[in-house]
């Protein structure tokens, strides 16, 4: 199915991964498509979204509002010292093992942009749902490729997930973007 989705299409799906990695969530989410529909602001889905108010930041914030934040960048270096945790020598010690800034780096990459290590997060139920409705919806309009408006048609048909109850949640009228996209499309 990747095959038929267009270079705008694979990066969002690509920055959905990246989020949802970047958060240390299990699995890539409607959440994360959204995410990912906001991170090309040149794309129809993303013009559509920003003109009802949704933006990148405040769907980011949302998440991390439901979901959480897994990086770590919460912690309480007092309190886990009270616990007999120093951070700064648990940092130190990863530095001497690791090298310098060990902690700082991404994950390693090839010259294709793949990653060398750490497992990919799977989608989610939700999320395969919505992709394979935007190739339903793809077919329907009688379009050849997958476009980044077919991935947010399949968001807005899917309907139930986080994705979508965080567009319903932002004053997002879905029957009216749904028209909206399509008759773009």
């Amino acid at each position: 199915m990747f095959e038929r989705f267009t270079e705008d299409a694979r990066q969002i799906v690509t920055h959905a991964e990246e989020q949802a990695r970047r958060l240390r969530h299990r699995q890539v989410g409607t959440e994360h498509l959204l995410l990912g529909l906001l991170s090309r602001p040149e794309t129809l889905s993303a013009r559509l979204l920003m003109a009802r108010d949704v933006d990148h930041e405040r769907v980011l914030a949302k998440i991390v509002q439901i979901l959480g934040d897994a990086t770590g960048g919460d912690i309480d270096a007092e309190a886990l010292e009270t616990i007999g945790i120093d951070l700064s020598a648990v940092r130190e010690k990863i530095e001497e093992v690791f090298g310098v800034g060990a902690l700082d780096r991404g994950p390693h990459r090839n010259r294709r942009g793949a990653l060398l290590s750490g497992r990919r997060a799977p989608f989610s139920p939700d999320a395969k749902k919505t992709l394979e409705l935007a190739l339903r919806e793809a077919l329907a309009l009688k379009s050849r490729d997958i476009r980044d408006g077919h991935i947010l048609l399949g968001l807005i048909r899917e309907g139930e997930s986080l994705g979508a109850r965080i567009l319903v949640g932002a004053g997002v009228d879905l029957p009216a973007l749904r028209a909206e996209v399509r008759n773009a499309l």
